[in-house]
């Protein structure tokens, strides 16, 4: 089951569960769109997977699946890829 990140890894954006903002790869590194396309160029900067939409958990299945309350914050990755 997804973790539904709390935040971008980059710019530690709130990135709730209902958010269609959220991009992550297949290990579920988590960014926001701007970051994901502006920062990364659709590449994640932990394993070079590709960064897609994060599908939404629907609301009612919140309370028996809730999403991880775990921020992750490295910047210092990020600015790794950015371009020149």
């Amino acid at each position: 089951m997804l973790q539904l990140r709390p935040n971008c890894e980059c710019c530690d954006r709130d990135l709730p569960p209902e958010s269609t903002e959220a991009r992550i790869c297949s290990f579920e590194c988590t960014f926001c769109a701007s970051c994901a396309q502006d920062r990364l160029s659709g590449l994640c900067p932990n394993c070079g997977g590709e960064l897609v939409q994060r599908p939404r958990r629907p609301a009612a299945k919140l309370a028996n699946n809730p999403p991880s309350s775990t921020r992750v914050f490295k910047p210092q990755g990020c600015a790794q890829t950015t371009a020149s």
